[in-house]
């Protein structure tokens, strides 16, 4: 079971982030951060990606980069919930799911609310 945190704002639908381990993050890192519009995170990890590749060489270059790595894939998604909240969102709600839609389907029988949401966004 996975934990994900739910962010409401006005009448936009909810977004789930999941708790834990980001892989997307690990892997694509700036470009998964810009993907989910955490354009701040975004430009420091290009920074500092930037900045260790263009002063350092060799084996630290090599052990610097797989530590940016580790360290945006540990803190991955507790830096998108930081930029849905500078946005406006709210954390609304934890809901422990297998997947994403379960987790959404439980959100939307303790919330039935966020069905109109959904539904106007599903439309435009």
């Amino acid at each position: 079971m996975r934990v994900y945190t739910v962010h409401l704002r006005d009448d936009r639908p909810p977004v789930l982030v999941p708790e834990g381990f980001s892989l997307g993050a690990f892997l694509l890192g700036p470009l998964w951060f810009a993907l989910h519009c955490a354009w701040i995170p975004a430009a420091f990890a290009l920074a500092a990606w930037l900045a260790v590749d263009t002063l350092t060489a060799g084996g630290t270059r090599l052990v610097l980069d797989a530590g940016l790595m580790l360290l945006q894939g540990l803190s991955g998604h507790d830096l998108r919930r930081w930029s849905l909240e500078r946005r406006g969102f709210t954390l609304a709600e934890v809901v422990r799911a297998r997947s994403a839609n379960t987790a959404l389907e439980r959100l939307l029988d303790r919330r039935r609310d966020l069905c109109e949401r959904l539904l106007r966004a599903s439309l435009t």
